[in-house]
């Protein structure tokens, strides 16, 4: 991509770049509803009162770490990446804000106390994905390489979890929102299996390249490509059997071959660099959530009951925490150097994630749920406080972008 590609109001260095690409609104977004979430549910559950809207509060949480969370990293990565992989200029300017603000509109009507009628707060609550889908498809045909398909038809699968929640409280069909929500919860962890299979290997032999180490990564036959077919199984039988022992010995396989690809990466020599041992780390979560899994749906252990919680919080916000702060850095002009703040906020949420998952059948009370919120929060605001005004404002490089 040159200059050339990009609107001169783009290349101007100076002023407001927040719809400059793709990245920039939705890390943004992701980032600051993790956190105002979190806060209105951590109050509800602690009895502040919170008014239902067209969810019921427990099943709005839920919903909106999905759609709401995870779908904004989701369309951050998905709208910087396809110009990296297809070289058509960075999706910016009035499009990219529309995007963003269908995304906005979208949280804003499903809201506790929102009076909006829950068809068309369904409708319009499902609207963001598919115009993310629209404007990003034509860029992957044209480039006429068949495997950049598979990211935005996992995007769409994880979107048909949304429908079938979103459905039921419509009333277009009956008795689908746990189905939707373990859907698309189990959707993003496939896309975490092969995201994280082509880009931490890669960075990592990049790393150790430029160090003067031994780089390239084991093989070990087959074990790539079935790692991210027993995680697609997991969706694919957490659909039609949740529950049983089909699903727990998926979840036992997928856990095994998650842990032998990892083996492969070379992780243990990332570990004077902060911002490639965190996507090692959470990659680990993905393993450590479906072996937790597996036990609680085969042994029936109840202190394994919130494997949830491990895959929701360790394995994919983790991994979305930590690719966040590097992709912010490289696309907008800095160093690759994780800052104190957002390597802290990386050791927090495997910590949130084990209070949230364990900590109900160890601590009493509320206790666990209060203490995994707030390290949540305080994460992400780290996050925020480290990276947000890159998101707002022009590279120091004045490059585009």
């Amino acid at each position: 991509m040159s200059a050339s590609d990009i609107p001169p109001d783009v290349v101007a260095p100076g002023g407001f770049a927040l719809f400059r690409q793709g990245l920039r609104p939705f890390f943004l977004l992701c980032a600051i509803w993790a956190v105002v979430a979190v806060v209105l549910w951590l109050w509800a559950l602690h009895g502040g009162g919170l008014p239902d809207g067209p969810l019921p509060s427990p099943r709005w949480h839920g919903h909106e770490m999905l759609a709401g969370f995870i779908g904004a990293a989701l369309s951050g990565f998905l709208l910087t990446a396809i110009p990296n992989w297809t070289g058509r200029p960075a999706y910016s300017g009035a499009p990219l804000a529309l995007l963003a603000a269908l995304f906005v509109v979208a949280r804003v009507v499903l809201l506790p106390g929102s009076q909006v009628p829950v068809p068309v707060a369904a409708v319009v609550a499902l609207l963001p994905l598919p115009v993310l889908l629209m404007t990003v498809l034509p860029a992957v045909a044209r480039a006429a390489q068949p495997r950049l398909f598979g990211p935005p038809a996992l995007i769409l699968a994880f979107w048909a979890g949304d429908v079938l929640m979103l459905g039921e409280a419509a009333g277009w069909c009956d008795g689908t929102f746990e189905s939707g929500e373990l859907l698309s919860l189990n959707i993003a962890l496939a896309l975490v299996g092969l995201i994280g299979g082509r880009i931490i290997p890669a960075f990592t032999r990049n790393a150790l390249r430029k160090a003067g180490q031994e780089a390239e990564p084991r093989t070990l036959p087959g074990v790539d490509a079935a790692g991210v077919a027993a995680l697609m199984a997991v969706a694919v039988v957490d659909l039609a059997a949740p529950a049983g022992l089909l699903a727990g010995t998926t979840a036992a396989v997928a856990a095994v071959l998650a842990l032998l690809r990892l083996s492969c990466w070379r992780g243990l020599r990332t570990l004077g660099q902060p911002i490639l041992w965190v996507l090692h780390l959470a990659y680990l979560m993905l393993p450590v959530a479906l072996a937790v899994k597996a036990v609680h749906l085969l042994a029936g252990a109840g202190w394994a009951a919130n494997w949830l919680h491990l895959q929701g919080i360790g394995a994919i916000g983790l991994m979305i925490l930590a690719v966040m702060p590097r992709a912010t850095l490289g696309h907008t002009g800095h160093s690759l150097q994780a800052s104190r703040a957002v390597v802290t906020a990386w050791l927090l949420l495997p910590l949130a994630a084990a209070l949230r998952s364990f900590g109900p059948s160890l601590l009493p009370n509320m206790q666990p749920y209060a203490a995994a919120g707030a390290l949540w929060i305080i994460a992400f605001c780290l996050f925020l406080a480290a990276h947000g005004l890159m998101l707002l404002q022009p590279r120091p490089d004045q490059k585009p972008g």
